[in-house]
């Protein structure tokens, strides 16, 4: 890419005077602090989940909902590992002058930690629910809730993100 002495250039970047190494490590950084958050709220949410089987009331379940909670385990699970991978992936690829790639990657799999927590979530509800009301409204409300989810976690950004990316 050219860069002007002034520090401007043709970059597909929108204004950032940026080379593609300064670009993917400030993509860089930024990814690991969303991460950070998402890896936190999952990783206590599954260190609860692992909890619940060995308490006494978990034995008393009926079968839905003794597998609504290993559906959850095994969502926390994945949730946990797709939101820790791109450290590992950082840790194997680092020195390796492939950073670009290592960014796409890892948003990649932090997105589908995302979509992993939205399912351990939505059974993690689901289950509480049920176990604490038995009520017919309790899938109602459930869905409300993902709704919820899926406004606050992808409806609004790309709304923005069509509302105010700027056209070429």
């Amino acid at each position: 890419m050219a860069r002007h002495e002034d520090g401007t250039g043709d970059t597909p970047n929108r204004g950032r005077a940026e080379t593609e190494d300064e670009r993917a490590d400030r993509q860089w950084h930024e990814l690991i602090q969303e991460i950070r958050v998402t890896q936190t709220g999952v990783q206590i949410l599954f260190g609860f989940l692992l909890t619940v089987v060995f308490t006494p009331h978990f034995q008393e379940l009926g079968a839905t909902d003794k597998n609504t909670y290993l559906i959850t385990v095994v969502c926390g699970a994945l949730a946990t590992g797709a939101l820790i991978g791109p450290v590992a992936l950082h840790r194997i690829v680092s020195g390796r002058r492939i950073k670009p790639q290592a960014v796409v990657w890892a948003s990649r799999l932090t997105f589908a930690g995302i979509l992993l927590l939205l399912a351990t979530l939505t059974c993690a509800l689901f289950l509480v629910l049920r176990v604490a009301g038995h009520d017919p409204y309790v899938p109602w409300l459930v869905s409300g809730v993902v709704a919820w989810y899926l406004l606050c976690w992808f409806v609004l950004p790309l709304w923005v993100r069509l509302r105010h990316t700027a056209q070429p």
